[in-house]
């Protein structure tokens, strides 16, 4: 069976990472999770991009060589990605030999090909982005500024090799319009559709001259140039599963099960890379399968940006923010993935953050897990019930527990995790509701135990299974919930969450601890 293969971009390391990156990696580890969850062999790759004019400027500007800089700066994405729980099987640098001999490989093999010609290139440049734009493609802002990040753009005139980029746009349309999935959301595929709708630039320019710029990896045909950082950096999706050299890996991980991007750089991954893969011969079978570029974070109306300085640092969010809470990275992540449904843009805010806390983590999630563990130990000595002949009340309880499995994986399917968190915490809420209704403690003065055992069982139950569920979405506190029913860190699949009864009557309950403390926020 093929390995599942989830992709994040490589991040420059010019800067911190910041909120948007820490997005692109949550929602990447959360996908690669879930498919682990249901029992699938995952493949989880993210990295840094270390190569171009950016890191140049950065390093210089800093006193560094650029290797230097980006060997400084690469342990920041490395930590917080440690703190954030996530889950990548492999890390990329494009500094490391594995990385630069495959991507002369893969260059030198287009040369062979007769897929790149040499010429000289006019146009515009915009540095922040790396990214060549045409005059044509300019004509409707009337001036020189990039239409992605709006920034002045840097007019160029040099000698390169270049890649056709026109020539492949038809079969590029066709592969889109019978490949609906291949880029997502719809709104992205329809950007999409629309470059293509109008001829794009005949070719895409794969170098930079040394005169310009030295810090790249050197062009095997062209001692005089650096491959372009765009290109060596997307040729990561393939070198690190072993194309060219180790067949037999590559075809059990290629192609790419989904590509997490942000909208930002739809252009490079949607448009060249799939051209840069059809000029090495892949066929549509072996495309991407699934592109999904994100939405961006603002503050009020502002996007955010470096230029702006108003860049929200996840690390601060952490350390500051959520200071006393237990469980920081999981309340951070679970914020990103509920508060807007993916694809579309989020506004951040500290306020919108503490009311997810209070409202969803303290007042359900964590107030039914204190809630329900207290009354085990009180009632029952801190040892599982046995809760047999469980009344209709039950057992609606238990239905809707039962049901989260299958409607996790629509949500997920969809690449949906806002909806996947709201059908959780909506059976979360149902049970806190329950516990209202059932009133263990009215039954423990009436002495029905009987009656006061299933109730506690059927409120366990549900824990256990929302411990499994919640474990792609925030794998310390699901690890917590579990230690606190005495359950550790026994194999478990998302069809588990289904199983009832799951528990083992008797069981004795692990150590408690509050989850997500009140007064800290």
């Amino acid at each position: 069976m093929k390995t599942t293969y989830v992709t994040t971009p490589l991040y420059y390391v010019n800067a911190s990472p910041h909120i948007g990156h820490s997005y692109t990696n949550i929602a990447a580890d959360c996908y690669a999770r879930y498919r682990r969850l249901r029992g699938e062999q995952v493949f989880f790759l993210t990295g840094t991009d270390e190569h171009g004019q950016k890191i140049a400027q950065a390093a210089l500007a800093s006193g560094k060589t650029p290797q230097q800089f980006a060997d400084d700066v690469v342990v920041h994405f490395q930590s917080l990605w440690e703190r954030l729980r996530i889950s990548h099987d492999d890390f990329i640098r494009t500094t490391q030999p594995r990385h630069e001999e495959a991507v002369k490989r893969i260059v030198a093999a287009w040369e062979r090909a007769g897929k790149l010609r040499k010429s000289s290139y006019q146009g515009w440049y915009c540095t922040p982005d790396e990214t060549f734009w045409t005059d044509a493609e300019l004509a409707e802002l009337g001036r020189p500024v990039c239409p992605a990040c709006q920034r002045p753009l840097e007019r160029t005139q040099e000698e390169g090799w270049y890649l056709e980029l026109e020539a492949h746009r038809g079969w590029l349309a066709g592969h889109v319009k019978a490949h609906p999935e291949f880029v997502r959301p719809e709104s992205r595929r329809n950007e999409l559709m629309g470059l293509l709708e109008a001829p794009l630039p005949e070719h895409l320019c794969i170098t930079r001259p040394k005169t310009r710029l030295t810090w790249g990896i050197e062009a095997p045909f062209s001692p005089d140039h650096v491959i372009y950082v765009w290109i060596d950096a997307l040729l990561n999706y393939i070198t690190v599963p072993g194309y060219p050299a180790d067949a037999d890996r590559f075809s059990g991980i290629w192609p790419a099960d989904i590509h997490f991007i942000g909208k930002d750089i739809l252009r490079h991954h949607a448009l060249y890379w799939p051209i840069m893969l059809h000029a090495l011969g892949f066929t549509d079978e072996q495309m991407p399968r699934t592109i999904f570029a994100h939405g961006w974070w603002r503050i009020g109306e502002q996007k955010m940006s470096k230029s702006l300085g108003n860049i929200i640092d996840p690390s601060a969010v952490l350390t500051h923010v959520l200071a006393a809470q237990p469980h920081a990275a999981d309340v951070y992540r679970y914020f990103l993935l509920r508060e807007v449904p993916f694809g579309q843009d989020g506004g951040f805010s500290e306020d919108a953050l503490r009311v997810r806390l209070n409202a969803d983590l303290g007042n359900d999630l964590g107030n039914l897990v204190h809630r329900t563990l207290s009354m085990i130990e009180r009632y029952e000595g801190g040892a599982i019930p046995a809760g047999d002949g469980l009344g209709s009340e039950d057992r609606a309880l238990r239905e809707a527990v039962q049901a989260l499995p299958g409607t996790l994986d629509a949500a997920m399917a969809d690449v949906q995790f806002s909806s996947a968190l709201e059908a959780i915490m909506r059976v979360i809420s149902q049970a806190n509701q329950y516990i209202e209704s059932q009133a263990p403690w009215t039954l423990a003065k009436q002495g029905d135990s009987r009656r006061l055992r299933a109730v506690l069982r059927t409120l366990a139950e549900t824990i256990r299974a929302a411990s499994i569920l919640l474990e792609p979405f925030m794998p310390g506190v699901a690890a917590a919930i579990r230690a606190q029913l005495g359950l550790g860190e026994a194999p478990r699949l998302l069809a588990d969450a289904a199983a009832w009864p799951g528990l083992a009557d008797g069981q004795r309950l692990g150590p408690k601890a509050v989850l997500f403390p009140k007064g800290t926020s």
